[in-house]
């Protein structure tokens, strides 16, 4: 539940993040914000001093400003100034902001906050201060309430609402992520469907390691999850309700294999790659009817479909000149245009929730690389680049991707990584043991 908190809001902080370096400025006449520029970032100097124990909060306030500050600082737009350069003391959640002394530290923005539990309830409210105008930022002064257990996602929607304000962007950090979790020897191993926040914390274990599993994808609605089986010996797209845990095999033929499955925009539709006596096309399965439609028929490969934003069109790969290249055709099926023209090989196309990119695996001169372009090809941009790099998925705000790497030889594992749009801020994400093909929820609700 959230609820508004009765107070004055200061003016709105919202610059639309782009491409290029980033710079953090004190704007003189206004509220902090950050501006994209060419070259080398400089982080926003923010204050997030340890929320206020406001009765039975125990540890909850300590480890929720914690996660705060690691949510931002994890973005690399903002630098926390760290409580030990505090001039002023936060006594109290309604105490007097003494903002020359937060000026005299350089920090813009301050955040505080407060903490209260009782039995197994809990509620963090919070502000967030334009320290140079001396306000609250507007809208960025709420309340969260719900249960102890989900208090990282308090924190996460606290943290989304200030990075929220002060780029203009949507958050991610309130969000899940299903993968697939790896053990084993390279040449044997063993694979289950895991789930986890966007951070790495909060694994939950959704399948046995009985039978291999690859490329789960959410529903945009997040309580489903599609991915590939192999438990009949033969790769079968499956359905699972994330609630419940039951799953069923969709559109079984005999004698064809299917993969690579994607929700539509509505959640009612799934495209996938079908082979059929050794060529492989798309189709698509409406889920309340049953009705199959082929979309794709060439004698090449046809394979990882996925709907933009609007439904309207299906980015896919295709080897049809010879080698793997990136196409996009209308949702009802066709031809498609080729948008992919640099060298290499091109992947794992997979359309921006906003709508204005594109992500891809190009695999160049022995290289693998996370890349973006538009969607009409233009303004490729390589992110990455490692041995094997592979498998984008967007953040629910278009602007942040994690994929999977892969180290090189016997002893070689996969691990997760993300990067933003702008190549910046490569970082590798926590799991426990080896972790591939990883799918982004969209927010939570």
């Amino acid at each position: 539940m959230i609820r508004p908190m009765r107070t004055a809001f200061a003016a709105l902080l919202a610059l639309a993040l782009g491409l290029g370096g980033a710079a953090a400025v004190m704007a003189q006449n206004g509220p902090p914000r950050i501006v994209i520029e060419p070259g080398v970032i400089e982080p926003m100097p923010i204050a997030v001093p340890t929320f206020i124990d406001e009765g039975g909060a125990g540890d909850y306030a300590r480890e929720i400003s914690r996660v705060v500050i690691s949510d931002l600082e994890g973005t690399g737009f903002f630098r926390t100034i760290g409580e030990e350069a505090h001039i002023s003391r936060v006594t109290g959640f309604d105490a007097p902001v003494a903002f020359e002394d937060w000026k005299a530290i350089n920090a813009q923005v301050l955040v505080t906050g407060a903490v209260s539990v009782s039995g197994d309830r809990i509620s963090v409210k919070f502000r967030a201060y334009d320290v140079f105008n001396g306000q609250v930022l507007e809208g960025a002064a709420l309340q969260f309430a719900g249960t102890t257990q989900g208090w990282r996602r308090m924190a996460h929607k606290v943290a989304d609402v200030v990075y929220s304000k002060i780029t203009g962007e949507g958050g991610y950090f309130d969000s899940r992520v299903v993968f697939v979790s790896e053990s084993g020897p390279k040449n044997a191993r063993l694979k289950r469907l895991a789930v986890m926040d966007y951070d790495g914390a909060n694994v939950a274990y959704l399948t046995d390691s009985s039978s291999i599993v690859l490329a789960p994808r959410f529903s945009p609605t997040g309580d489903r999850i599609l991915y590939t089986s192999y438990e009949s010996g033969f790769p079968r797209i499956t359905l699972m309700d994330v609630g419940t845990l039951s799953r069923q095999s969709l559109d079984e033929q005999p004698g064809t294999m299917t993969f690579a499955p994607r929700f539509s925009p509505d959640g009612n539709t799934v495209v996938f790659s079908l082979e059929r006596g050794g060529n492989s096309d798309i189709y698509a399965l409406s889920l309340s009817s049953g009705q199959l439609t082929q979309l794709t028929n060439a004698p090449s490969i046809e394979t990882a479909p996925s709907f933009s934003p609007d439904g309207s069109q299906i980015v896919f790969e295709s080897d049809r000149t010879g080698v793997p290249q990136i196409y996009v055709m209308p949702a009802s099926g066709g031809e498609g245009t080729r948008i992919s023209g640099g060298a290499g090989r091109y992947g794992t196309p997979v359309w921006s929730p906003r709508g204005d990119y594109i992500a891809f695996t190009k695999q160049n001169e022995g290289r693998f690389h996370i890349g973006v372009m538009r969607t009409d090809g233009s303004e490729e941009r390589l992110l990455t680049a490692s041995f094997l790099d592979e498998g984008p998925t967007w953040a629910p705000n278009g602007r942040v991707l994690m994929f999977t790497r892969e180290t090189s030889g016997a002893g070689g594992q996969a691990t997760l990584w993300s990067v933003d749009i702008t190549g910046r801020n490569l970082k590798q994400i926590p799991t426990d043991g080896p972790a591939s093909d990883p799918a982004w929820s969209p927010l939570l609700p």
